[in-house]
Formats: C-alpha cells, sequence, structure tokens
C-alpha cells in the first residue's frame, strides 16, 4: 500500500500542487503591479501642480532678471547658471 500511496501523492504533488502554486503567485504578482485609476489621477494631479509651479518660478526668474540682471551672481556666487528640471527658462 504504501508503495504506491507515496508515488501517487509525488506525483500529485508536483503536477498539480506545484502548477497551482506557480499560477497563483503570478496572478497576484500581476494584480499588485498595476496602477489603479485613484493612482493614475493623483499622479496626473501631482504632474499638473508640478509644471504650474514651474511656470511661476519662471515667471518670477523673469521678473527679478527685469529688474536686477545680476541677481543669479549676487544670490550664487561662482554659478552663472542654474539647472532647470521641468522647463527652460525665457532668458
Amino acid at each position: 500500500m504504501e508503495d504506491v500511496f507515496i508515488p501517487v501523492v509525488v506525483v500529485g504533488i508536483l503536477f498539480l500542487g506545484l502548477p497551482w502554486l506557480i499560477f497563483h503567485y503570478v496572478t497576484k504578482w500581476k494584480q499588485a503591479a498595476t496602477i489603479t485609476q485613484s493612482d493614475e489621477k493623483l499622479l496626473d494631479e501631482l504632474h499638473e501642480m508640478a509644471r504650474r509651479l514651474d511656470d511661476r518660478l519662471c515667471t518670477i526668474e523673469r521678473i527679478m532678471t527685469a529688474e536686477n540682471p545680476d541677481w543669479r551672481q549676487q544670490c550664487l556666487p561662482g554659478r552663472t547658471e542654474s539647472p532647470r528640471l521641468l522647463a527652460n527658462g525665457d532668458e
């Protein structure tokens, strides 16, 4: 009886249990990797806010440059130009 029972259990685990376990966790991994609608909306809002803040910063830099063209050298001695992250200034 034991000579038949152990091979049946091993074959069942190999051909049924192991694939089920692999497919189960692959499915869970694929579901977790997707971005939800609320996450996508939040990212869109944050991107829009970052764009507006960058536009405001460009406006402030243009006003400062119009009033005092050398304000960057006074604020940051040794640096001629500050790096822009989202857009280039219109200077």
